[in-house]
């Protein structure tokens, strides 16, 4: 079994209040939960307006299969992110159980 975790920095220069940052996050969270099998939240910066990090977490019976979804969580947050969101800085770690 492994563990694939993302986290993605995001800026959002358009968004003024955290009704705002709420907004564009919310539409980046459901298209990732529809689309992929997928853990995503929230994990930093909460109290921030332009900043977001959002976590993301898969578990397959592949480290190829993990590297692929991440990927495609990653191409598919880029496309969906609106009003100029973007990101700007990823950390990708791949878990093994063994390792554990």
């Amino acid at each position: 079994m492994f563990i694939g975790l993302g986290r993605y920095e995001l800026f959002l220069p358009t968004s003024v209040s955290l009704k705002d940052k709420r907004r564009v996050l919310r539409a980046v969270t459901m298209v990732v939960n529809k689309k992929f099998s997928v853990s995503i939240a929230e994990v930093d910066h909460q109290d921030l307006w332009q900043r977001a990090a959002l976590g993301v977490a898969c578990v397959s019976g592949s480290m190829d299969h993990c590297h692929q979804v991440l990927d495609e969580v990653e191409r598919t947050m880029e496309k969906v992110a609106i009003e100029g969101a973007e990101i700007v800085d990823r950390q990708r770690h791949f878990i093994a159980l063994e390792d554990l």
